[in-house]
């Protein structure tokens, strides 16, 4: 039914002209002939009208699930309910409050591991801040050594990049496996010759995200075991692969385990897990201990004893009102299912590539770059792009943004914490990155902008538009009927950019 299109327009059908209304319902019907299986997933407007009805109420476009989902009405009032009727302590004591407080943060535990098919016999799930703080947690904790190796792809978030200071104070080796442009895939015989490289007497780590952050691509899964009969230990980051995508960890077993749960289901925020398959347990080493990871610990006899398992790594006093209401969202995501989620993600993806790749200016050059695959297969729901002028020339995405702000649709810009697979994507060159670093301290991204636009039309960050749970046909559409407005648009024509991204401010008065 076209009814379905409309969960966008909760107000009266008058304030939404008759033209606009025409146009997105015959929208609707051509997309449901091209992704038919789209109906199948209707339940999810329902759930749309009733856990997530505030973003039809205030007439608002989310498209940044990749940044962190959205929370369900009933979630909150869960979590809420809870609160209110009970009395949690601090859970590093037995006394009948602290007792509450250990159950509820034990029994999320269990539902984290249950939720991954992660046997206990196999895993342990240690709760940190965010998929950021489980991969501190390992590259801090990890032993690197001379003659150890770190591998990563050229596709990873900062913070398994940051990893490899550790591997380099520590004297081991750092490679990086390249990708294959135009979309973005690992390059599969490049990273066998380096899978190649361990020695499996020594402790080498490959790190992988499961899905890019940057372009959508889903990696191999089957890269995990394949690393580890090289004598490899895999770190998997999934923090963009499990919010539309289900990751068992009975058929792949990588080594560590990272998400955010945020990512998942949007509340709470600060509590991410590191999954550590026991296997590799004790090749973990702290370089400190803190209040909450020690057994004993003396002053007089500079002595102490670690706690076991994932104690040992949870330092200080966990988020323990907060943590409750993990198993409150798994529970809500398993209820939804995540097939579910999955398909209407793919279909409203797919139509949205389709979409952007037949835009033209009047000239009939190409208006949108994506960069990585413009195909549903083997990538999930993220789309990165620029846009471009009649000319060929660049537009500024922080005047995209801007531009879409003002229609309430919200995206995000920049380079997503994600530089290798931008560099590749965009084509940048060492030299052109080295030009950069050359002119002082205190380079930033909004200076090395100006530098490439210099030296071409080249970019340092791009637009992303990321598909969720609670995403429908016409929050898409919005999208495709903005990036179309761009047709004929010159740079002059869209206006400067009145954003300082040093500051992460608007600089014009009032702004």
């Amino acid at each position: 039914s076209n009814r379905t299109c409309w969960n966008l327009y909760k107000t009266p059908p008058k304030r939404v002209s008759q033209r606009k209304r025409m146009h997105l319902e015959d929208a609707y019907a051509n997309f449901l002939t091209r992704y038919p299986t789209y109906s199948r997933t209707a339940a999810l407007d329902t759930l749309r009208a009733t856990e997530y009805g505030r973003l039809d109420n205030q007439r608002q476009v989310y498209l940044d699930y990749t940044g962190g989902s959205l929370y369900a009405e009933s979630q909150l009032q869960k979590h809420m309910e809870l609160l209110r009727n009970g009395v949690f302590g601090n859970p590093h004591s037995v006394n009948p409050a602290s007792a509450a407080t250990t159950e509820h943060v034990e029994r999320t535990r269990r539902s984290v591991l249950r939720y991954f098919n992660a046997s206990p016999d196999d895993y342990i799930a240690i709760f940190t801040l965010n998929a950021t703080g489980a991969l501190k947690l390992v590259g801090e904790s990890y032993p690197f050594a001379p003659g150890g190796r770190y591998l990563l792809s050229f596709d990873n978030h900062n913070s398994v990049n940051g990893i490899r200071e550790f591997a380099r104070a520590k004297g081991a080796t750092s490679d990086y496996a390249p990708l294959v442009p135009p979309q973005l895939r690992l390059d599969r015989s490049k990273l066998d010759s380096l899978l190649d490289l361990a020695d499996p007497m020594q402790d080498n780590l490959f790190a992988y995200p499961a899905q890019s952050n940057f372009s959508g691509v889903k990696h191999p899964l089957d890269l995990v075991g394949q690393a580890q009969s090289k004598g490899w230990d895999v770190l998997l980051d999934a923090a963009a692969f499990v919010p539309t995508s289900r990751l068992d960890l009975a058929a792949v077993q990588p080594d560590f385990v990272t998400v955010s749960f945020y990512k998942m289901f949007g509340y709470p925020t600060g509590v991410g897990a590191l999954l550590v398959r026991r296997a590799v347990l004790e090749k973990l080493k702290r370089p400190w201990f803190a209040g909450g990871t020690v057994n004993f610990v003396s002053v007089q006899a500079r002595a102490h004893e670690l706690a076991p398992n994932e104690a040992a790594f949870e330092d200080g006093t966990l988020n323990y009102l907060s943590i409750p209401a993990v198993e409150i969202g798994l529970s809500h995501i398993e209820a939804i299912g995540l097939d579910i989620v999955n398909e209407r993600v793919r279909c409203l993806t797919g139509w949205l590539l389709d979409e952007l790749v037949a835009l033209r200016h009047s000239n009939g050059r190409p208006m949108v770059r994506v960069y990585g695959p413009v195909t549903t297969e083997s990538r999930g729901g993220t789309v990165t792009l620029n846009f471009y002028d009649p000319e060929g020339h660049l537009l500024d995405y922080r005047r995209v943004e801007e531009l879409a702000l003002n229609e309430g649709i919200s995206f995000r810009t920049g380079c997503f914490c994600n530089p290798g697979a931008g560099e590749i994507a965009e084509g940048l060159t060492k030299e052109e990155i080295q030009e950069a670093i050359d002119e002082g301290p205190g380079v930033t991204l909004q200076s090395f902008q100006k530098l490439l636009r210099h030296r071409g039309h080249k970019s340092a960050g791009s637009i992303r538009v990321s598909f969720g749970l609670a995403t429908n046909f016409a929050d898409a559409h919005r999208f495709r009927e903005s990036a179309a407005s761009f047709g004929d648009q010159s740079s002059h024509a869209i206006g400067e950019v009145p954003f300082d991204i040093d500051a992460c401010r608007h600089t014009r008065d009032g702004s």
